[in-house]
């Protein structure tokens, strides 16, 4: 059946089934092509008639997820790929919770088209969900003079006013909204916490594995010049203007060969515009104390790194410089974790080094300038690749039937899959209805913490010999 609605910019035709109307490819911005291209987001043309919201728009430029594998972007799909989908409830009245999630992939991977971001589940717990896309890689957060950095981060902006403006007319409070994410997205969703661009555009706040990764204009500012060079193009907006998106695509690994744990080379970059500092520690001065946070890690965060990546014969002594640990951090962790081949050891390591600890630390930084904050620990252990990162992205939605899915959830599917994954989903939209995820508030004297398990539990900070360890190595970080 279909169902049409309102917007500003024109009206929008989407599709009922199972109880939940969606709309898909609804553009919250224009494609950043031509003049438009690494400029801010500019408003979307408006449309006579009704616009068909059946089919997802293009996604951003990027490569495959894996080698090998296909990707969700081709040259001849072009650049319109600035939308939103939107599932609500039918029959489900108005003022309902609003849940806008951002998709991770170190922030140059990634796109809301993706079968496992499929929100109907979500959205049949009497809450609107939103998914959007923004740019990533260098289109998204390369530097270049004349241009505004962030443009990614910028996107999510935009989008956020188009839920503020348009939210109404499919049945949610804009008034009410939770903006959610998982690792790049988590990132994102710290990044917009802490700016004053984002304020008044949600009430509350889940990520899910923030990471570390912000770099100084300065340092931004070297990665483009490195992809110049390799490129031979100069170091302009228009230099970088002239090539097409898949020229840019072919060398945005350039950066970060020969690094230990290099993941990406892009992602947020500390403007002293949209972005002051790091989250940690522009959440420690009060910046978004009025929204509910909760956030949390999973138990093995980097086994997906090293399943996917050849990492044999690092030691941890290999991956202490590169982490900013001293030598006497690696001696503490080899006392801590006693049992541990070096090769677990130094998963332990990069895990706490590129999320845990990134994701403690803001979780302190914002209960201790009085934000209301719960953390979590998700421990369920898949088959093969345990409790990874991103093994809580299904859990999340629902979404067991998805190939990425079944690489992180093995087949068949354990039969306590959808019990969790129930109870995960009624936490985060009860939270967002609420501002009750359903466990006791962390706090700097009790640090309460939820680990997602078979069976939940809740208790103490689950890893306390990491944080100890970085407490002394860090004290400010």
């Amino acid at each position: 059946m279909d169902r049409v609605v309102r917007t500003s910019a024109g009206s929008v035709r989407g599709v009922s089934d199972g109880g939940v109307s969606r709309f898909l490819g609804i553009p919250y911005a224009a494609a950043p092509e031509g003049p438009l291209r690494f400029a801010a987001p500019a408003p979307p043309a408006p449309w006579e008639g009704t616009r068909d919201a059946v089919a997802f728009s293009a996604s951003p430029p990027q490569l495959p997820p894996v080698p090998g594998m296909p990707s969700p972007w081709l040259p001849e799909h072009g650049l319109d790929h600035l939308s939103v989908n939107v599932w609500t409830p039918d029959g489900g009245g108005s003022g309902l919770p609003v849940l806008v999630w951002i998709y991770g992939g170190a922030y140059q991977q990634g796109s809301s088209a993706l079968p496992i971001y499929d929100g109907s589940k979500l959205a049949a717990h009497g809450v609107v969900v939103v998914t959007m896309n923004y740019r990533l890689g260098f289109e998204g957060f390369g530097v270049l003079p004349g241009a505004p950095a962030n443009r990614g981060h910028l996107d999510q902006v935009a989008a956020l006013e188009w839920v503020r403006a348009e939210i109404a007319a499919f049945g949610g409070d804009p008034d009410l909204v939770t903006v959610f994410g998982e690792s790049a997205g988590a990132g994102s969703v710290a990044v917009l916490l802490g700016s004053s661009r984002a304020k008044g555009l949600f009430r509350r706040a889940i990520a899910q594995s923030i990471p570390t990764g912000y770099r100084s204009l300065e340092q931004a500012g070297e990665i483009t010049d490195v992809l110049a060079a390799e490129l031979g193009v100069p170091a302009t907006r228009e230099g970088f203007a002239a090539l097409a998106p898949e020229a840019l695509l072919a060398v945005q690994h350039v950066p970060v060969r020969g690094q230990v744990a290099g993941i990406t080379a892009f992602g947020p970059v500390i403007d002293h515009e949209l972005i002051t500092g790091r989250p940690w520690n522009v959440l420690e001065t009060g910046a978004g104390r009025e929204v509910d946070l909760v956030c949390g890690f999973t138990h093995e965060e980097f086994r997906l790194f090293t399943a996917l990546t050849d990492m044999s014969g690092v030691r941890p002594e290999d991956v202490a410089a590169p982490q900013r640990l001293p030598a006497e951090a690696i001696t503490d962790y080899r006392a801590a974790y006693p049992d541990l081949p070096d090769a677990t050891l130094v998963e332990v390591i990069l895990s706490d080094a590129v999320f845990r600890m990134p994701t403690t630390w803001s979780a302190e930084a914002h209960a201790r300038a009085g934000g209301r904050t719960w953390l979590y620990d998700f421990a369920w252990s898949g088959p093969t690749l345990g409790a990874c990162h991103s093994i809580d992205v299904p859990f999340t939605f629902g979404t067991s039937d998805t190939p990425y899915s079944a690489l992180l959830l093995g087949a068949p599917v354990p039969p306590d899959f959808e019990p969790l994954s129930e109870a995960l989903r009624e936490s985060w939209t009860a939270f967002a209805a609420t501002g009750d995820p359903g466990w006791p508030e962390f706090t700097l004297d009790e640090p309460h913490t939820r680990v997602w398990n078979t069976p939940i539990t809740d208790g103490p900070y689950p890893i306390p010999a990491s944080r100890e360890i970085w407490r002394r190595a860090r004290p400010n970080p």
